[in-house]
């Protein structure tokens, strides 16, 4: 029989959007998992957001208070996209109405604030999921397959860079996001908590000390003076205010298994839009992808060239990931959109299950205590250890989620 599962989405941004149309998909994408997700409840502080929550996202009903929303005995797991300095109380209330949550990065301001949420979820026995998507692209899941069967023998070394244009205009206006009190870290942990976590991932591995550097380059920007989603134009002020945070970032790190790493990250940067990359290098190979080619992996394995040594354009098909319930073969294309369907599923799944299908609070705090030792180091220029966390972690584990139809 069918099982019913209410929805709560809170605050209605780019990524509360995007969550409302993750959970629509699974009926389509994830038919095995028996579920109707039901659009229960939105909460936002923005009228028109919550007017459009109920005329055209498909809620029933929409709360100007979050904690009405999570008051709803109607609701049954609930979706945190509020900006950074709301996820610790709005976790800490998710956990006290006893409801799963699934929570948008970096969560929280702090290391401190990530530790008391994935705390409080693990006492209180929720299921949680964080979004790092990237994680779900069916060429980094084959990545992490090759490295984990040993194809690429001993991983000597990683780069990682996340460089992004977002923020290249001094002209963009200063969000929650360019604020220490409401934001935390700059691009720490808003860009590189995504490489954190894919280079631990695919390595099965954990970063345990780092050492850092950063810059502010646009110091001061103009204030918005409307409501903008996501990274989305809107008016500003004449006069301009300071920037908290920072621009740009650049990291050493060593992993507990011996191998190191490089990560770079920009907000500011003129040119790449969204160059996400990761470089893995083993003895016997090594392996490169890129988000702006999110559907391609290269890959060089000695074994397979002993003729004609270069690398191999592995286009993403159904062995690989969830391709197969997006796309009939290679040489198609998913988005960004559908990574965060799969994370929907995985969350879904977990909370049906028991089992921790999808990056979690846990996960989330590791992060953060990344972006923290970086951020310390930045400011004394030694090298800061990363402190292990408690929880069920997915950075060594299997994730994989409900198998296709058939499999």
């Amino acid at each position: 029989m069918t099982r019913e599962i209410g929805i709560g989405v809170i605050s209605l941004g780019w990524m509360g959007r995007l969550h409302t149309r993750a959970y629509k998909q699974l009926r389509e994408r994830y038919p095995e998992l028996d579920v109707t997700p039901r659009l229960v409840a939105a909460a936002d502080p923005v009228e028109s957001f919550r007017e459009e929550a109920v005329g055209t996202l498909g809620f029933e009903r929409a709360y100007a208070d979050y904690q009405e929303l999570l008051d709803d005995p109607e609701v049954d797991v609930v979706s945190i996209c509020g900006p950074n300095y709301l996820h610790r109380d709005m976790a800490l209330a998710a956990v006290r109405a006893g409801k799963p949550f699934w929570i948008e990065k970096p969560m929280g301001v702090s290391a401190a604030q990530s530790e008391q949420i994935a705390r409080a979820a693990q006492e209180a026995g929720l299921m949680t999921a964080v979004g790092f998507n990237y994680r779900h692209t069916p060429a980094i899941e084959h990545a992490r397959s090759l490295v984990a069967a040993g194809r690429l023998g001993r991983i000597t070394n990683v780069r990682c860079w996340f460089i992004a244009d977002y923020a290249s205009s001094p002209d963009g206006p200063l969000t929650w996001r360019y604020s220490k009190e409401q934001a935390g870290s700059g691009v720490f942990g808003d860009l590189l908590s995504h490489g954190f976590d894919l280079a631990q991932y695919v390595l099965s591995d954990r970063i345990d000390a780092v050492c850092a550097m950063s810059g502010t380059f646009v110091t001061e920007r103009p204030k918005a003076l409307g409501q903008a989603i996501g990274h989305g134009a809107v008016a500003v002020t004449e006069e301009k205010y300071p920037v908290g945070n920072e621009d740009y970032a650049a990291v050493l790190a060593r992993f507990d298994g011996g191998a190191l790493a490089t990560f770079e990250s920009s907000r500011v940067a003129h040119g790449p839009r969204a160059e996400y990359v990761v470089e893995v290098y083993g003895t016997e190979g090594s392996l490169r992808w890129n988000y702006e080619n999110q559907m391609h992996l290269d890959v060089l394995i000695d074994a397979d060239n002993a003729h004609h040594h270069g690398y191999t354009r592995v286009m993403s098909d159904a062995t690989h990931g969830h391709f197969g319930r997006y796309q009939p073969g290679p040489g198609q294309l998913m988005s960004f959109d559908d990574m965060k369907s799969i994370e929907a599923a995985l969350f879904v799944e977990s909370v049906l299950t028991g089992e921790q299908l999808v990056p979690s609070a846990a996960d989330a705090w590791a992060a953060a205590e990344c972006d923290e030792a970086c951020v310390a180091s930045a400011a004394d220029g030694v090298w800061h250890d990363v402190p292990a966390v408690e929880g069920p972690t997915t950075i060594g584990s299997s994730v994989g989620g409900a198998a296709l139809p058939g499999d």
